[in-house]
C-alpha cells in the first residue's frame, strides 16, 4: 500500500474502531435496560434511555464518516465506491490491514447482532409488562365502577296513601 491508500486506510480504521467501541457501549446499555426493565426502576431506567440516544445519535454521526472514509479507500484501491463493503476491500487488498478489516468487520457483526437480539427481548419484555398493567387497570377500572347489573338505577316508588287489603295473612 501506498502513503496515501495507508492515510486513507487508517482514518477508516480508526472510525471503524470508535465504531466498535460505541456498540460496546450500547450493548451495555442495553443489557443494564434489561435489567432495569425487571427491576422496574423507572427513573434509572430513564437515564439508561437517555444514555442509549445518545450512544445511538454518536453511532449514527460516526457511521457517516466511516461511510465517507470506506467509499475514498474503495475508490483508491478500486472497490466499489457505491456500496463500499469491508470484506471485499479486505479481499482486494490482502495482508495484515486485510486480516484487521476482517477482524473488526467480525466484531461489529456480532456487536450489532447480539445488540439487536437483547433490544428485541426487551421490547417484548417492556410489552408483556405494559399488556399486564393494562389488564390490571382496566381490573381496578371495573371494580371502582360497580355493578352494573344491580346498581340502583330508579326511584322508590311511592305507595298508595290507604294501605290494600291483604290477600292472605299467612305471610
Amino acid at each position: 500500500m501506498d502513503a496515501s491508500q495507508d492515510k486513507i486506510y487508517q482514518k477508516l480504521v480508526n472510525s471503524l474502531e470508535d465504531l466498535t467501541k460505541l456498540y460496546r457501549t450500547l450493548l451495555d446499555t442495553v443489557r443494564k435496560e434489561k435489567e432495569l426493565l425487571v427491576a422496574a426502576d423507572i427513573e434509572k431506567l430513564q437515564e439508561n434511555n437517555l444514555a442509549k440516544e445518545s450512544t445511538l445519535a454518536k453511532i449514527r454521526a460516526l457511521d457517516v464518516t466511516r461511510e465517507r472514509y470506506a467509499k475514498e479507500f474503495a475508490q483508491v484501491i478500486g472497490g466499489d465506491i457505491d456500496n463500499p463493503r469491508l470484506l471485499e476491500m479486505a479481499r482486494i487488498i490482502q495482508g495484515p490491514e486485510a486480516v484487521r478489516l476482517r477482524t473488526i468487520h467480525s466484531a461489529l457483526e456480532v456487536l450489532v447482532r447480539r445488540t439487536s437480539e437483547i433490544n428485541k427481548e426487551n421490547e417484548q419484555f417492556a410489552q408483556t409488562a405494559l399488556n399486564t398493567l393494562n389488564g390490571a387497570m382496566t381490573d381496578i377500572k371495573d371494580t371502582l365502577a360497580g355493578k352494573k347489573t344491580y346498581a340502583r338505577q330508579g326511584k322508590m316508588a311511592q305507595g298508595p296513601d290507604q294501605s290494600g287489603n291483604f290477600v292472605s295473612k299467612e305471610a
